[in-house]
């Protein structure tokens, strides 16, 4: 695992998506938080979290999208297949490495709040909840970026496949408005990533929460390893 997570993060820097992901997080929250809190006097960072919620959405797809299809256009999927690390490593290691990523991306956040901090007073659960939320939020796009990208060999269909279905968690708790039936539409707000992300932007931190966004990150993997088990056999 550490082999391919180490791999994987050079891979990131020796090419411009590593640079451009972080790049984008930080010249888009840095814009919002001056939008919003600097030229208005706010202490409210809840602007600039919602505003990153959507840049997530769709440039983690773009930070993803390479993982696996990469590996089978280039043909060196074989290579990785037969070599002496397990499918569990091999899919640990890939989705550590763009996590990392991510996590370098959004680590500009918490450091508003330390500056607005020395000029007001802050809520400082509200700026963790966000945080954490994101952080949280985050998992779960990089394990589903990471399934779709072992289905195609197209890096852009997986990219595109993966901002569908990123949309579509976010929007199962509109879904639940929409069908008909009362268990459907419990089953669609269980499995909202948004509703359950937002507890988190207002200080509420919930131990099923979080183990929500935990369990659906493990079963994205779980799904991959799949994907990459039929293909070592095929």
């Amino acid at each position: 695992m550490i082999a391919v997570l180490k791999r994987e993060i050079i891979a990131y820097f020796t090419s411009p998506i590593g640079y451009v992901f972080v790049a984008v997080c930080m010249l888009t929250s840095g814009w919002q938080f001056h939008e919003t809190a600097l030229r208005w006097g706010s202490t409210d960072l809840s602007a600039t979290f919602q505003f990153m919620f959507i840049i997530l959405l769709i440039f983690v797809p773009v930070l993803t999208m390479r993982l696996m299809s990469e590996e089978k256009q280039r043909k060196t999927d074989q290579l990785l297949l037969t070599a002496p690390v397990s499918l569990f490593g091999i899919v640990a290691g890939k989705f550590l490495s763009a996590y990392i990523v991510f996590l370098l991306g959004i680590t500009v956040l918490p450091v508003y709040g330390i500056v607005l901090s020395n000029f007001v007073g802050i809520s400082w659960l509200t700026l963790w909840g966000n945080f954490i939320g994101i952080a949280l939020l985050g998992m779960v796009y990089v394990s589903l970026g990471l399934f779709v990208s072992a289905l195609t060999e197209n890096q852009m269909i997986a990219a595109i496949g993966s901002i569908f279905l990123n949309l579509t968690l976010i929007m199962f708790n509109a879904l639940a408005f929409i069908v008909e039936g009362e268990l459907f539409s419990n089953m669609f707000m269980r499995l909202s990533a948004y509703d359950r992300y937002m507890e988190f932007t207002v200080g509420i931190f919930k131990l099923s929460n979080v183990m929500f966004f935990i369990s659906m990150a493990a079963v994205f993997l779980f799904l991959t390893m799949r994907v990459v088990e039929r293909r070592r056999w095929a």
